[in-house]
């Protein structure tokens, strides 16, 4: 994980007016959030390793899935996910557990992220800030 620094960060905005904003740019709402707390996440790369610009929001006024909600931005960071391929030798069998647990995990969580992709995502970044700070 490598932290960017930006004009966004300890900013805070209503969580439509970000979707509206961010949307467009490619940015997605990560599969993670909670009540209380969430993620934009932009997609650098999509290979054996994922690089992704991650956005972190809390909620400041409000739960995520209430109407009018206001979110407090925290400091964007690069992540990195090395996924697994072929077959998964520990993986459950049968379709219940099939349905539950479909993905393998990771060989490595937080792997190292090279400076091309700091690089990219401060690009990325700076049309976010441009977006909504404009």
């Amino acid at each position: 994980m490598r932290t960017i620094e930006s004009a966004l960060t300890n900013q805070v905005f209503s969580l439509e007016d970000m979707e509206n904003k961010l949307k467009p740019l490619g940015f997605d709402i990560g599969g993670g959030w909670e009540y209380d707390h969430g993620f934009f996440d932009y997609q650098l790369q999509q290979e054996k390793t994922y690089f992704f610009l991650r956005i972190p929001f809390t909620a400041e006024v409000g739960q995520l899935d209430e109407q009018g909600v206001e979110v407090r931005v925290g400091q964007p960071y690069i992540l990195g996910h090395q996924f697994q391929t072929g077959i998964d030798e520990e993986g459950q069998t049968g379709n219940f557990s099939a349905s539950i647990n479909q993905f393998q995990d990771p060989v490595d969580q937080d792997t190292s992220v090279p400076e091309r992709f700091v690089e990219a995502g401060r690009n990325v970044l700076e049309s976010a800030e441009k977006a909504l700070l404009s």
